[in-house]
């Protein structure tokens, strides 16, 4: 059993000191895979030399802030490619607001699931230091995907996950074009299309940037127009895709 996941970084050098030693005592087959947006504080460069150090950590350099969506491809692709193959597959946000210790969770899970979510609202709202406006925006966010989209989750924008290899290898990563939070819609929608069982975990979710919100406007009108578009695929089945 081999284990990696993947944390996008951008000038998180003081979290990811952290979070790595962390993640990799957790179990002996868990590796780290960071995908760094070329960091003005030094992250990628920190996260390489570590990586001179320990086969278990592993970096991808980016040339600049490229999106999310996008770095979380880059660092799906690379897992695929690598060998002995990796088995589970996780993605987290290096911040801290995904707890790492809820990794073994999802293990667990992933036994008899193929797609684990960490869900911020499964039982209730568990989520802190956000602001009001923003926790609505959320919450419709992830109404207006279940209802338009025909997402059978509760938390579809939800960035704490966990895959088995065969989900990944089965996505049409070509037809997920969001950067934003619509990534994360566009990847349920897609598993759920191929018939993946998906399972979702409780989690409590901690703002690191209280008082400040990592939402732009762009970002919010790409989620609305892909699930429009989403919306279309499930009616007719725009998007063909086989498992």
């Amino acid at each position: 059993m081999r284990m990696l996941v993947i944390i996008p970084t951008y000038n998180e050098l003081e979290n990811i000191t952290k979070l790595i030693p962390i993640i990799l005592g957790l179990k002996e087959e868990m590796e780290v895979l960071v995908v760094d947006d070329n960091s003005p504080d030094g992250t990628g460069n920190y996260v390489e030399h570590l990586s001179s150090e320990n086969n278990r950590i592993h970096i991808l350099k980016r040339a600049g802030k490229m999106g999310l969506g996008s770095a979380y491809i880059e660092g799906f692709k690379w897992a695929l490619k690598q060998e002995p193959k990796f088995d589970y597959i996780f993605q987290m946000d290096a911040d801290f607001s995904h707890e790492p210790e809820k990794l073994i969770e999802f293990i667990e899970k992933l036994k008899k699931y193929d797609v684990v979510i960490g869900s911020r609202y499964l039982n209730g709202v568990s989520v802190v230091n956000w602001p009001i406006k923003r926790l609505i925006l959320s919450y419709f966010a992830n109404w207006y995907a279940r209802t338009f989209a025909g997402i059978k989750i509760r938390d579809c924008t939800g960035g704490f996950k966990g895959f088995r290899r065969i989900v990944l290898e089965k996505i049409p990563f070509e037809y997920i074009t969001s950067d934003g939070y619509a990534f994360q819609i566009e990847m349920n929608y897609f598993a759920q299309k191929l018939g993946f069982k998906m399972f979702e975990v409780p989690i409590i979710f901690v703002d690191r940037h209280s008082g400040t919100s990592k939402l732009s406007r762009r970002i919010v009108y790409e989620a609305i127009f892909k699930v429009i578009f989403l919306f279309f695929d499930r009616i007719f089945n725009i998007k063909k895709v086989k498992r």
